[in-house]
């Protein structure tokens, strides 16, 4: 078995989905594995990690939209406000969402969907340097 790790930094601009499957995939081929196991970790507590639809840009907007609703901003039950009043929001969406992801590895490449994406998702208004820790695991 060979082990590979590495930090990714994605830069945001704000709340949304960052797709980084592009450079997921470059890494593997320089990598070369057989088959095996891509662990994800977002080293975040107001950012998430999700593998979503890539094609339609309204499955992104409509699920912010429904996210949006479930976890209002501007709401006065939140204590938490010591970065801004989307501080508290972020917490509970990355709370609702993931923060690790496992994807198997086939012939060298990420075993997804035709239409799946690997995302980093922002919760936070204002852009972040985020940081998703990779662990891949191969024969």
């Amino acid at each position: 078995m060979r082990q590979f790790t590495r930090i990714f930094l994605i830069e945001t601009h704000g709340k949304g989905l960052y797709e980084f499957t592009p450079v997921l995939t470059r890494w593997l081929s320089e990598c070369r594995p057989g088959s095996g196991l891509l662990t994800l970790f977002v080293r975040h507590t107001s950012a998430s990690l999700l593998i979503q639809e890539n094609a339609d840009p309204d499955v992104r907007h409509d699920l912010e939209t429904f996210l949006s609703r479930l976890v209002p901003e501007e709401d006065a039950r939140y204590r938490h406000r010591l970065e801004g009043p989307d501080d508290m929001p972020a917490h509970i969406r990355a709370a609702l969402t993931q923060t690790q992801l496992s994807i198997p590895v086939f012939d060298g490449g990420l075993v997804l969907g035709t239409w799946q994406g690997v995302y980093l998702y922002e919760h936070r208004r204002a852009g972040q340097r985020r940081e998703v820790a990779a662990h891949l695991l191969t024969d």
